[in-house]
């Protein structure tokens, strides 16, 4: 039986600016037949409270605790360890780790941590990432996405390309904390008291979304052809696609359909 649902933001709510067509209906159908949710998104350019704020500016009934993000993970997970960090993340997502012990810069660092830097993607910042983990700093990666769809409507590199190419340098495995990290999708289930083989999750990334949380066991992984989706990705991931659907509303009805 399903009992709760997960959703990805970006491409699947929101498409840039907007809010995708239908969405807000979708969601306020699943809140009616008393299903809770939490919305799960590997966005690094915007703080948590950015990302709040958008959804509330489209009038959505959404609560601090809903909305989780490997930032917000990151960050904890740094102070529950007390370990000085070394920083490669977009400027604006310097707020979620304003409590983060940062790395004096003549010092090695406990860890570094990476998010999508945009044009910060310099030789000399992943260098300076190298040179720490060369002395034995962990590798934080806020997610490893490959792509994302861009403001002009086409795919862009994503963070996932340079994390990789830290990994292969200094010889380390980066930990992930966003999506497809089985403990992303499990600390959102706990927040829900909902097990993983009574959670489905809705997203437009095959590989982070829906592969990632059938890996971690939840009970249905359901692909929208919004956002990044691009005809065949579906072929392209093990295990499967429970089901693939236009969009959130679509995706809404199967969940409502087969809830028993």
């Amino acid at each position: 039986m399903i009992k709760g649902v997960l959703i990805d933001i970006a491409g699947v709510v929101t498409a840039g600016n907007a809010i995708v067509p239908g969405a807000a209906k979708a969601l306020d159908r699943l809140r009616s037949a008393r299903l809770p949710l939490r919305f799960l998104t590997n966005t690094s350019r915007k703080p948590r409270d950015a990302v709040l704020l958008q959804l509330r500016d489209f009038d959505l009934k959404v609560r601090s605790e809903d909305v989780l993000t490997p930032a917000a993970a990151v960050a904890a997970h740094l102070r529950a360890t007390g370990a000085t960090a070394h920083f490669l993340i977009h400027p604006a997502l310097s707020a979620d780790f304003s409590e983060a012990s940062q790395a004096a810069d003549d010092k090695p660092a406990d860890a570094v941590v990476i998010g999508d830097a945009a044009d910060g993607f310099t030789y000399a910042a992943l260098n300076a990432c190298f040179r720490h983990l060369a002395h034995g700093a962990e590798l934080l990666a806020l997610a490893k996405n490959r792509s994302f769809r861009d403001a002009d409507g086409e795919l862009s590199l994503d963070m996932g390309g340079f994390v990789a190419a830290l990994e292969f340098a200094s010889g380390t495995k980066a930990r992930i904390f966003g999506k497809p990290a089985p403990a992303f999708f499990e600390a959102a289930l706990q927040s829900m008291n909902v097990a993983a083989k009574d959670a489905v999750m809705i997203g437009d990334d095959a590989e982070a979304d829906v592969a990632g949380a059938l890996r971690a066991g939840l009970a249905g992984g359901l692909l929208v052809r919004t956002g990044k989706y691009r005809d065949g990705d579906e072929t392209s991931i093990d295990p499967p696609p429970t089901a693939v659907l236009a969009d959130l509303a679509a995706a809404v009805d199967w969940i409502l359909a087969n809830r028993a």
